[in-house]
């Protein structure tokens, strides 16, 4: 029978799955219904980190995509946000609460918990992945998933033992731009290595360095916190990673030399405001990302406001992205961050010449 078909004997009731006990409906009309019920249905979200920096995508995400927040918690109190999206969400400032509160409406009121999303800091992810999976429910975390890659082999054990899903946050590979470089690389010569210059620049104030980000214990330092998407990328694109040297690695910059399967990448992250070239900041931007293969510039500038929906319909769909996945990039940062720093020889990125800056808690 089709959709259409199907459709026409389906009508609106206060009874799930809308179907009226006058119709009767064969078996696999059933079953269609069912999966066209699980599709449809508004789902059940909880949030923690609600005051964090990314969290409004993430409340924007959830009721972009029709569903429904239930509960959010951060301890820090400074969450108004919500009220633009969830008024009715219930808040808390405390896990203990927060916790018992899911569980409280699951057993007295039959409110199923359907996602977690997680904005927490870096380290926490691992605990807060756990607890979603523990209440029924799957996660869908901010990079990275965790900080050490063999975090993930417990995740995956929890993920079978619940049944489950971990889902990342992984937007660049839906960006158009990136989707783009991917099928070129991919519809190209298959022994092709590509010469990639990768630079992000994301200046950051001094409040950086006294929250949790500047904690390298926490955050995993400048390459975990903000280059691992870019990781993430390069190794959906250019394939198996071949080789790593890190040319620098600070409190404000990291910079090295990666080889793919089929790319040289020179690479360079920074906060620092004085990294930025002189034009652009000349304009007044204090945020400036260059990808360049063979020379010509990959423009993704743009388009980045709506990539969190994106994530989110793909993964209500099924499709979102796993723990292979995230795998790569994150076994990558881990690496990064204990590698020894190499000496300016053979290929490397000409930022990281730049003057080098002290850590602006450091008086002498």
């Amino acid at each position: 029978m089709s959709f259409t078909t199907l459709n026409k004997k389906i009508i609106s009731s206060r009874n799930v799955p809308f179907i009226s006990p006058k119709i009767e409906l064969t078996e696999d009309e059933i079953s269609q219904v069912s999966n066209l019920k699980n599709i449809y249905q508004m789902k059940n979200f909880a949030l923690i980190g609600a005051a964090g920096y990314i969290a409004p995508r993430h409340l924007q995400a959830i009721k972009a995509t029709n569903n429904n927040l239930i509960a959010a918690l951060d301890k820090f109190d400074s969450v108004g946000i919500i009220d633009s999206y969830f008024p009715d969400a219930d808040f808390f400032v405390e896990f203990e609460r927060f916790d018992r509160h899911i569980e409280m409406i699951s057993r007295e009121k039959n409110v199923q918990l359907d996602y977690v999303s997680i904005c927490t800091p870096n380290y926490l992810h691992d605990s807060h992945i756990r607890m979603a999976l523990r209440r029924g429910a799957d996660a869908i975390c901010e990079k990275p998933l965790v900080l050490n890659p063999w975090n993930l082999d417990g995740l995956a054990a929890i993920e079978k033992e619940t049944g489950n899903k971990i889902n990342s946050i992984l937007q660049l590979r839906l960006h158009p731009s990136i989707i783009a470089l991917k099928d070129q690389v991919m519809n190209g010569p298959r022994d092709k290595i590509y010469d990639v210059d990768l630079t992000y620049l994301t200046s950051r104030g001094h409040w950086y360095y006294a929250s949790w980000k500047g904690d390298r214990e926490k955050s995993g330092g400048i390459a975990t916190n903000i280059g691992v998407h870019f990781y993430d990328m390069l190794s959906w694109i250019f394939g198996d990673l071949q080789k790593n040297v890190v040319h620098e690695h600070t409190h404000d910059r990291a910079a090295g030399y990666l080889e793919y399967k089929q790319a040289r990448v020179r690479w360079f992250l920074s906060i620092n405001y004085d990294t930025i070239p002189a034009e652009i900041r000349n304009t007044g931007q204090r945020t400036y990302r260059s990808i360049k293969v063979d020379g010509n510039e990959i423009e993704f500038s743009n388009g980045f406001t709506d990539l969190h929906i994106t994530s989110y319909k793909e993964i209500l769909k099924g499709n979102g992205f796993g723990l292979e996945d995230s795998k790569p990039s994150i076994e990558l940062v881990h690496d990064i961050r204990n590698a020894a720093i190499t000496s300016l020889k053979g290929d490397y990125h000409p930022f990281v010449k730049l003057p080098h800056s002290k850590h602006p808690f450091v008086s002498s």
